[in-house]
């Protein structure tokens, strides 16, 4: 269990930004999305999007909010995101559809599950900016998106 005592700072602050693009490009970012529930306690449990199970301890003057950093190392950072994950859902067309598909995810880093013949991508930023990535993909028609 990660144990979380405090809120660090937050991931638009400058001072962190070089840092966590270096961790989302290694696979080093979690989010520890937080039922709006339990935005008001103080203490809490919950898994992040990567299965790490985290107890969050909060002083009595500190708020979370969206991008609060609660925990940065040097090969990891957690996040918080408010509610339920987005996940945006893609079917490849057929298996050359879907080497495409896959070679792309692996190159831009995603973090994937497989659900039967498609995968699930956790959104942490709009889909905007990961259908810009697979545009022609999408274009073809080699890849359907169900977000």
């Amino acid at each position: 269990m990660l144990r979380l005592h405090g809120v660090i700072g937050n991931e638009k602050e400058p001072i962190y930004r070089a840092h966590l693009g270096a961790l989302e490009h290694s696979g080093g970012l979690e989010y520890l999305f937080v039922p709006p529930d339990d935005a008001e306690r103080r203490r809490f449990r919950v898994t992040t999007d990567r299965g790490t199970d985290c107890a969050v301890n909060l002083d009595r003057d500190e708020m979370l909010s969206d991008g609060a950093l609660l925990h940065v190392d040097e090969t990891r950072a957690v996040i918080v995101r408010f509610g339920a994950p987005r996940i945006w859902r893609l079917r490849p067309a057929d298996l050359a559809a879907a080497l495409k598909l896959g070679w792309n995810a692996g190159n831009l880093h995603w973090r994937v599950r497989f659900e039967g013949d498609a995968i699930a991508v956790p959104l942490d930023r709009p889909v905007e900016e990961y259908r810009a990535r697979i545009t022609a993909l999408l274009a073809s028609g080699e890849v359907v998106e169900d977000v």
